[in-house]
């Protein structure tokens, strides 16, 4: 069974449980640009690694050299907020987004991941299969649908 609920009704649910809301934004990065697998790619200041909006002036940004954003730098950031949720959303459902629900899982920490702010650069049916996997590995009311 997947929960659903507003973006507005999860937000003053959230306030309401005394949860603090802090702004995330996550860059990859992998290493060494210049160097395989990925040369020239991903490089600081590159059109790839470039963040898809404008982070509040407040915001922390996380590097992440893997498919996982749950990085000791994030998990102790979140440990020091008193944070026990997270909401999740980003590209790609079926790898990056699964791996940092089951990291943030496994470090205690309950992922929320809202599937209407979610997607698969290879496709709708990959992002659907992301979203059975983080239902079956995490739990399924860890998934939120239906936001407004």
């Amino acid at each position: 069974m997947t929960r659903t609920c507003s973006r507005r009704s999860f937000f003053r649910r959230a306030l309401e449980a005394g949860a603090g809301l802090s702004a995330w934004g996550l860059a990859s990065g992998f290493g060494d640009a210049t160097k395989p697998p990925f040369p020239g790619r991903f490089a600081p200041g590159s059109a790839e690694a470039e963040l898809a909006v404008a982070p509040r002036p407040d915001a922390e940004i996380a590097v992440k050299h893997g498919y996982s954003a749950a990085t000791e730098a994030l998990l102790a950031s979140l440990r020091t907020a008193g944070a026990r949720e997270v909401a999740l959303s980003g590209i790609a459902t079926d790898n990056c987004v699964l791996m940092t629900a089951v990291g943030l899982f496994e470090a205690g920490v309950r992922p929320l991941v809202l599937a209407d702010y979610c997607a698969s650069h290879a496709g709708a049916e990959y992002h659907r299969a992301g979203l059975m996997l983080i239902e079956r590995l995490v739990g399924e009311g860890q998934v939120v649908r239906g936001a407004e």
